[in-house]
């Protein structure tokens, strides 16, 4: 019994990747209008550059060339899956993923990490509403907001209960980093979290005036068959470049 739940919780593991791809995409899906004016003042007073507000200029970059390397440490395992995004490959083929546990990927590892990194056609929205100015020193300003609930997934509808922070940094104006926190516990499948956290770190590429990310790392403390678990997925990113 013990070997099955074990297998279960890995397979879970593995859903779970493609749900908090999700939650990067609403981490980084901005938009912009008048309900909002308090945060574009506060922008406008501090010269910094609206557009880090339109998700287009903040994300996974599909337009230049990357390597990838993701560490998950759940139920015991630690997973090391390495890859490289090449956007003058065709479609299908733009992820090539060189390494699972420093073993050559099967066929079924390829197709699953693919597909895991296929974008939905409508990008989650923010909550106009929900925009507010957390904080501001001379060094930084933070600013919250929460997923309009009508435009997340249906496997993604958690993060209706989740805050999202941007952190602004006042001397250089650059975003530095995005970070959700649930705020209250959260159902996720067949897992009960207590505490989400996801943290998203950026570099601001100066040819494209985008931001793109260097560093993410994700922790969840849940509850699984009635057992404490942590979920811990650090992403980096490397070695841009134009295709």
């Amino acid at each position: 019994m013990k070997n099955t739940n074990l297998m279960k919780f890995e397979g879970e593991g593995r859903m779970m990747k493609s749900v908090f791809t999700l939650f990067v995409l609403v981490a980084s899906t901005l938009t912009v209008s008048a309900q909002k004016t308090a945060v574009l003042d506060a922008f406008s007073k501090h010269g910094i550059d609206a557009t880090i507000l339109n998700p287009a200029n903040v994300q996974e970059p599909d337009d230049y060339a990357f390597d990838f390397k993701q560490t998950t440490i759940a139920g015991g395992k630690t997973n090391v899956t390495i890859a490289k995004f090449d956007p003058s490959r065709a479609k299908e083929e733009q992820w090539t993923v060189v390494s699972m546990d420093g073993k050559s990927p099967s066929n079924g590892d390829i197709k699953t990490f693919r597909k895991g990194k296929v974008k939905p056609e409508s990008p989650s929205k923010a909550d106009d509403a929900s925009y507010r100015i957390e904080s501001e020193s001379a060094e930084c300003l933070v600013v919250s907001y929460k997923p309009d609930p009508a435009s997340l997934p249906k496997d993604a509808a958690f993060l209706k209960d989740c805050r999202l922070y941007m952190s602004i940094n006042l001397k250089s104006k650059k975003l530095e980093q995005v970070q959700g926190l649930n705020e209250k516990p959260l159902k996720i499948k067949i897992l009960n979290a207590e505490k989400l956290e996801l943290t998203t770190r950026y570099t601001r590429n100066e040819e494209t005036k985008r931001y793109f990310p260097v560093n993410e790392g994700l922790n969840i403390q849940a509850k699984f068959i009635g057992q404490a678990v942590n979920v811990q997925t650090i992403t980096e990113y490397s070695n841009y470049s134009k295709k």
